[in-house]
C-alpha cells in the first residue's frame, strides 16, 4: 500500500498484518482488532473520532483477510468493516 492510504484503510492494514503474523498463541483477534481502532483514532483529525464496527460476517472478514494475504491491499477489507461513532 502506498502512503495515500486513508486513516480507515490505515487502521485495517495494520490489523490484517498482525492476523497475518499471528504473534502470539492466543488473543490475536482481541489484540488486532484493538490495535486497529487506536491506529484508526490516532490517524484520524475529526472533532468526533470513529471506531470500527466489528459486528460483521465472520466468513467474509475471513475470505477478505485471505486476500489481504495475498496482495497486501487493504482497501475491500477496510470498505467491508463499518465504522460508528466512539463512545
Amino acid at each position: 500500500m502506498s502512503g495515500t492510504g486513508t486513516p480507515h484503510q490505515l487502521g485495517i492494514a495494520a490489523h490484517a498484518e498482525v492476523v497475518r503474523i499471528h504473534p502470539f498463541a492466543d488473543g490475536n483477534g482481541r489484540s488486532s482488532r484493538l490495535l486497529a481502532d487506536l491506529v484508526f483514532a490516532a490517524a484520524q483529525d475529526s472533532e468526533t473520532p470513529e471506531l470500527y464496527d466489528w459486528r460483521i460476517d465472520k466468513r467474509r472478514y475471513i475470505d477478505l483477510l485471505r486476500e489481504y494475504d495475498r496482495h497486501r491491499d487493504p482497501r475491500e477489507l477496510a470498505a467491508f468493516i463499518d465504522t460508528r461513532p466512539f463512545g
